[in-house]
């Protein structure tokens, strides 16, 4: 079966993105199942390999399709935004931000022109982003402006536990006046769109209520009444197999234990608290993270975008000490969605 060529955008120079990258391609099983292209610059690059103590030799090339996958080979686009000494680890700058913000157009144009079947990207500080002049607030703002996409949502997974958010990054009383019957049925449908690509067929979809105890017969609020319970209605009577609004207390324990698939989320926090507590794993001994999974990616996209489920960490870039695991599990989940949207 011919490998698929999927873009890696390094991310903010001055955090663990280039570090991220370079670690999770000193994995032999990734050349394995695919032919990984970075879209970054060969300072930050180099500088990851060697602070990282790595036995990795970069080999810049033009496009995908020049990629040959030979393990041991990181093969990258070099964009050339910076040079040496020309950043700062652990600094927000308009640099490190223009640089962040190209790699990912940069790789947006080769997946929607099909050189590349996905895109994986690290993580960009919005503060640099912005600081350049570009106005999002991440990622997924970026992906849905420059591929034109309307209705989407963002997921998050982690083992068995899966959650789409009906609102994202907007102030939390925003993101209860964003709480319309119209917006929910659409990220119910995305929910199943994304457990689809996922590998999950007919899923089983669980919808968090947005007040405590879904509002007690509107003792505590009426978006439930007003809004979520109309949605689920309407996603039921489209063949959908979901539920709710459950108590956003239980909702996540009962999805991780089984009965559910995906949690659609009302807002960022919500879904965000509960999937980081089942994917991230402290190390008391050793006073540091000793895994660091779960993933995150865009739905509705007409190409696929996985990330890695943290930040840039500026507080340990640049010492050769962040864990690859979420970039690795990335890099996966990206191959399964192509895989099944083929």
């Amino acid at each position: 079966m011919k490998q698929k060529r999927i873009a890696i955008t390094m991310g903010d120079p001055a955090g663990i993105g280039p570090e991220v990258v370079v670690k999770a391609l000193a994995n032999k099983e990734i050349y394995e199942k695919c032919i990984p292209v970075v879209i970054g610059d060969y300072e930050a690059l180099q500088d990851a390999i060697c602070f990282s103590r790595l036995d990795l030799v970069l080999s810049e090339i033009r496009s995908p399709e020049d990629a040959k996958g030979v393990y041991g080979v990181v093969e990258f686009i070099n964009l050339k935004y910076l040079k040496a000494g020309s950043w700062v680890y652990k600094e927000n700058s308009a640099l490190c931000g223009e640089a962040a913000f190209q790699y990912v157009i940069y790789a947006i144009r080769l997946a929607m022109k099909g050189k590349v079947e996905a895109v994986i990207t690290a993580p960009i500080s919005k503060d640099s982003i912005n600081m350049a002049g570009h106005h999002y607030s991440g990622h997924t703002e970026i992906f849905a402006e420059y591929t034109g996409t309307k209705d989407y949502a963002m997921l998050l997974a982690s083992e068995n536990l899966r959650v789409i958010h009906v609102t994202t990054h907007c102030a939390l009383i925003e993101a209860c006046r964003l709480i319309r019957k119209e917006r929910v049925l659409t990220v119910i449908k995305l929910a199943e769109l994304g457990c689809r690509m996922l590998g999950i067929d007919n899923p089983r979809i669980g919808v968090a209520g947005l007040n405590p105890h879904c509002s007690e017969d509107g003792l505590f609020g009426t978006e439930e009444i007003s809004e979520i319970i109309p949605a689920v209605q309407e996603a039921k009577q489209l063949g959908i197999n979901v539920e709710g609004p459950i108590p956003p207390d239980t909702v996540f324990v009962k999805c991780k234990a089984g009965f559910y698939d995906i949690v659609v989320a009302m807002y960022h926090d919500q879904g965000h608290i509960p999937l980081k507590l089942n994917a991230f794993r402290w190390d008391e001994e050793n006073k540091q993270y000793g895994s660091v999974r779960g993933i995150n990616c865009t739905i509705g996209l007409p190409v696929i975008r996985v990330s890695v489920d943290h930040g840039t960490a500026f507080g340990k870039a640049g010492e050769g000490r962040a864990n690859a695991d979420s970039m690795v599990e990335a890099i996966e989940v990206g191959l399964t969605m192509a895989e099944n949207r083929n």
